[in-house]
């Protein structure tokens, strides 16, 4: 209980400061169970799951899409990794957006196909 109750102090003076933050899978669960999603666009595995979370009373969306940013927030849902690293680096500006791009493709298109793309 008292490292469910550090990580809701961590986050919650994270958002307040607008630090960057992103959750995929579970940890969505985490910030929704919480209360930490309601002024934010976001994202998940399902919405169905925080139906009896007290603290969850969106005033923004539930967008049904893998991946959602919104301001210094990212949400995915747990079958998204790679569309989840993409966005995380892209909203803290690793790279410019090409070569966040290209190294994404990577995963996505394998070695071989990758090589015959970018050779």
């Amino acid at each position: 209980k008292l490292q469910e109750k550090n990580m809701y102090l961590f986050i919650k003076n994270k958002i307040h400061e607008q630090i960057k933050i992103a959750a995929i899978c579970g940890a969505v669960d985490f910030l929704a169970y919480n209360g930490f999603l309601n002024t934010f666009n976001h994202t998940g595995n399902s919405q169905k799951l925080w139906i009896n979370y007290d603290e969850y009373q969106p005033q923004k969306t539930f967008i049904k899409n893998n991946v959602v940013t919104d301001r210094n927030l990212v949400t995915a849902n747990g079958t998204s990794p790679i569309d989840f690293t993409l966005a995380t680096l892209k909203m803290i500006n690793f790279d410019n957006d090409y070569e966040i791009e290209r190294k994404m493709n990577l995963y996505r298109l394998g070695y071989y196909k990758y090589m015959h793309f970018y050779s």
